[in-house]
């Protein structure tokens, strides 16, 4: 008798396809639309769509797949650099590279990685922040345009790229960082049409007291709880 469909936390969360099969199926999704898990689950074209709507992003790449573009788009960005997989996650196809010596073997490893991991060998260089702290903004969004966000939590402390401690509200941040941070993911998720619950991660460099895009999670995640104990 059920007549809607909440996806939870697992593989399904982001599965665009299940998604678009309850919808035909005449479900109503919990979730945001298909197309911005699509748009989000690419980080490629996500990294484009947040620039577009006025979003920081670090210095980097569309899709690569060959040595010689590699070589001369790491020239521009510059090293350390990062190689991380298009349709990646949780640290799976990340390689740094300190210098032209090591691209090559480490664009191959990380396409690898890829391919296994994803399906999908894609992967995009951008600039390695050293020491970065790692921010992130719940939002919500409903279907007439109104979005808000729940403030932010810093996940820092990792262990090859998976979060151990998350803290709210982070004590690196001011109140005036916190309020602009808000209003840019509020401004980027109206821009894009977003709804329903989701995430905003940002890599924050201290020595340069900036904030850049990293991803969108299209979903609740696990952290959400410690949003709910501060709201």
């Amino acid at each position: 008798g059920a007549d809607a469909i909440h996806p939870g936390y697992g593989f399904l969360a982001e599965d665009a396809e299940f998604a678009e099969v309850c919808e035909k199926c005449g479900f109503t999704w919990i979730g945001p639309k298909p197309r911005l898990m699509r748009l989000m689950g690419d980080k490629v074209q996500a990294r484009k769509a947040m620039s577009d709507a006025g979003v920081p992003v670090l210095p980097g790449t569309g899709a690569i797949d060959n040595e010689s573009d590699a070589l001369a788009a790491a020239e521009r960005i510059g090293y350390p650099l990062i190689i991380k997989a298009a349709a990646g996650g949780g640290g799976r196809g990340m390689k740094i590279v300190e210098s032209r010596t090591h691209l090559t073997q480490q664009l191959f490893t990380a396409r690898s990685e890829a391919q296994a991991g994803f399906g999908n060998p894609d992967v995009y260089l951008e600039r390695y922040v050293t020491r970065p702290r790692h921010i992130e903004i719940q939002l919500m969004g409903d279907l007439h345009g109104n979005v808000a966000h729940l403030g932010e939590r810093e996940c820092s402390i990792q262990r090859r790229h998976q979060k151990l401690v998350e803290e709210a509200p982070s004590v690196a941040i001011t109140e005036a960082q916190r309020k602009a941070l808000g209003d840019i993911v509020v401004k980027a998720a109206r821009e894009v049409g977003y709804a329903n619950v989701g995430t905003v991660e940002f890599l924050f460099d201290p020595a340069k007291n900036e904030f850049y895009f990293m991803e969108m999670n299209t979903r609740i995640q696990v952290e959400h709880t410690v949003t709910e104990m501060v709201t």
